[in-house]
């Protein structure tokens, strides 16, 4: 009787132990679970390798300087070009204008930069409207009359609605110093009228220079 007593215990004892196992191994699969979906919801980690892509820089003053200088030196070498070839006397005067003025505002450009002891630097964006204008230029040289009235009046539209652009939505944004934001603020006004002006004077012209 005794013997079979510790036979019940041993099994209960027995049984009480696997019972612990299964509960325990179903408890580790359930903490597991949980761990696996909680990792699931979190955002994936940033990928160190490779990073996300970052706009373009924006342009220091001395750049914006250069940039400024660029589109006058531009525009003064196309209107000295219009009153030399040209014979409509409305073009002549829309290229002596455009010298005038933008030797103006290069001027005070120039003096502001003198004043602030910046020197103006070069970049992608002034080179290119250099490199853009002269070779307008080159291409204009060939062309006389009518042809060259239309070809250069196109360019100057051109050239002021990306200057009016580009004074808009990156050089007043971006200007640190507060006078030669307001010397670009004050610009303004003048090339937006110059672009009413050159779209006159195409529209005059019969529209649109064939490229």
């Amino acid at each position: 009787m005794r013997a079979f007593k510790n036979w019940f215990a041993a099994s209960l004892m027995l049984m009480f132990m696997a019972s612990v196992v299964v509960l325990g191994s179903s408890c580790s699969k359930t903490e597991k679970s949980t761990e696996e979906t909680q990792a699931t919801n979190q955002p994936a980690p940033a990928d160190q390798t490779n990073p996300p892509m970052t706009n373009t820089a924006a342009p220091s003053d001395a750049q914006i300087a250069a940039i400024v200088v660029a589109a006058n030196d531009a525009d003064i070498a196309n209107g000295r070009m219009a009153q030399t070839k040209s014979g409509n006397s409305d073009v002549k005067s829309f290229g002596r204008i455009m010298v005038t003025d933008h030797t103006s505002v290069n001027d005070k450009a120039k003096a502001l930069a003198t004043q602030l002891n910046l020197t103006p630097q070069e970049s992608d964006a002034s080179r290119q409207m250099k490199a853009t204008q002269d070779s307008l230029r080159s291409t204009l040289q060939g062309k006389s009359g009518a042809e060259f009235d239309k070809a250069y009046v196109s360019n100057e539209v051109e050239l002021h609605q990306m200057v009016l652009n580009e004074l808009d939505q990156n050089l007043i944004p971006n200007a640190q110093n507060a006078q030669l934001k307001q010397l670009l603020t004050d610009t303004r006004p003048a090339i937006a009228e110059h672009l009413q002006h050159a779209r006159d004077l195409q529209q005059r012209l019969g529209g649109m220079a064939n490229r």
